[in-house]
């Protein structure tokens, strides 16, 4: 179908109707797209539109494209929070209408490094309470979750058996998790976590490294959340000043 009616520029329109065509299933989801010679030719474009086309398409997590092999459409994210509301794992699991759970991989005290006795300052550290643990949505793993409590904070064996460790420590401290400083970094592959969450080669990581502080500014949990990229994404509204 040919697409020059339009008086916008060409590589726009395609972009428009190739997300057009998956939504209406003419492409599923980690189906290969036709080649570049085929859909140049269907759509009535040059190869060089479609190319910057599907360059800013990868761009927005629409499809992948693998050098020698072709272009791949990405599943949709099952998951999408704001990232300015501060929810738990299992709170954007059960909104989602999945049964969060958790596989518990290790639970132990260590000594906290220098950068984060500096995090969680001036809160008194002695020891931290470390937990690695997947958690799931639909008994599938979807995000790899490492999480540091100042020891005496919540006996550690109520970490072992809690999946939201926000309503653990809540309801042992008295004090409401208010908000958190958040550092989001999209990773590749990752030698250990990538399989443990049955990702593809290819697949890409969201990390999410946040503080959590209590409404009285206490710092109370160090995270660092390995999300699926292909089953959540975060977005963020702007306002102008």
């Amino acid at each position: 179908m040919s697409i020059r009616q339009d008086t916008r520029h060409l590589y726009l329109q395609v972009i428009e109707q190739i997300k057009r065509d998956i939504d209406a299933g003419v492409y599923l989801e980690k189906e290969k797209l036709p080649s570049e010679f085929q859909l140049s030719k269907s759509l009535g474009v040059s190869r060089a539109t479609l190319r910057e086309a599907l360059r800013i398409l990868e761009e927005e997590g629409i499809v992948t494209r693998r050098h020698g092999v072709g272009t791949f459409v990405n599943p949709k994210p099952v998951f999408s929070s704001g990232i300015e509301e501060l929810d738990s794992v299992t709170g954007m699991i059960q909104k989602s209408g999945m049964i969060p759970g958790s596989q518990y991989l290790s639970a132990e005290l260590i000594e906290p490094t220098e950068d984060e006795r500096r995090r969680f300052s001036p809160y008194p550290l002695h020891r931290l309470a470390r937990v690695e643990r997947v958690r799931t949505a639909d008994h599938q793993p979807v995000v790899y979750c490492k999480d540091r409590i100042p020891e005496g904070l919540i006996p550690i064996e109520q970490i072992r058996e809690a999946d939201s460790l926000f309503s653990v420590i809540e309801k042992f401290t008295g004090k409401k998790i208010g908000y958190a400083v958040t550092d989001i970094e999209p990773i590749g592959y990752h030698e250990r976590i990538s399989p443990i969450l049955n990702c593809e080669p290819d697949q890409a990581l969201l990390l999410l490294k946040q503080m959590h502080y209590t409404k009285e500014d206490e710092p109370v949990l160090l995270s660092s959340n390995y999300f699926r990229a292909d089953k959540f994404s975060f977005h963020v509204l702007r306002k102008r000043v």
